[in-house]
C-alpha cells in the first residue's frame, strides 16, 4: 500500500511542478491548498505560501544560466512535494481518491496510440545512404554526412 501511495505522491509531485511554470498556476494553486488544507497539515495561507515560494524559486532557476541550475531546483521541489503529499497520503489514505482526480485534471490526455501496420516499398534502384522504414520517429540522428 505504500508503494503505491509514494508512486501517486511521486506523480502529483511532478504535475504540482511542472504546472508551477504555466499559466493556470492560479488555479492550480489553489486547488492543491485547498487539497492540502482539507487534511489539517497546514492553514491555507502557510500552503500558499510554499508553494508560491516554489514557483518563485523555480522561477527564478529557470532564468538563470546553465541548465544544471533548473534542472536541480526541479528535482529539489518534486522531492519536497512528493514528500509532502506522501505523508499526507499516509495520514489519510481516503485522499488518495481525491488526489487521482486532481492529477486526472492536472494532466493533459495523452491521444491514443494503438499499434497498426506499416506497409514501406522501397523501388527504384540501389540505395547509397540510410534507409528508415518505421511507424514513428521521434528523433533520428544520422550522423555526419547522413551517414550512421
Amino acid at each position: 500500500m505504500e508503494a503505491e501511495l509514494l508512486a501517486l505522491a511521486t506523480a502529483g509531485a511532478t504535475a504540482l511542478v511542472q504546472q508551477m511554470a504555466t499559466d493556470g498556476w492560479t488555479s492550480v494553486r489553489d486547488r492543491v491548498t485547498g487539497f492540502l488544507t482539507g487534511r489539517g497539515a497546514a492553514t491555507a495561507e502557510a500552503v500558499e505560501a510554499d508553494l508560491e515560494s516554489g514557483r518563485a524559486e523555480l522561477t527564478a532557476a529557470q532564468g538563470a544560466d546553465g541548465e544544471e541550475t533548473g534542472a536541480r531546483t526541479v528535482e529539489d521541489l518534486r522531492t519536497e512535494w512528493r514528500n509532502r503529499l506522501r505523508r499526507t497520503l499516509l495520514a489519510d489514505p481516503e485522499a488518495a481518491a481525491e488526489l487521482r482526480a486532481l492529477l486526472a485534471e492536472l494532466t493533459p490526455a495523452q491521444p491514443d496510440r494503438r499499434p497498426g501496420d506499416v506497409h514501406n516499398t522501397v523501388s527504384g534502384g540501389t540505395v547509397h545512404g540510410p534507409l528508415v522504414q518505421a511507424r514513428d520517429i521521434g528523433r533520428l540522428d544520422l550522423g555526419p554526412g547522413g551517414r550512421s
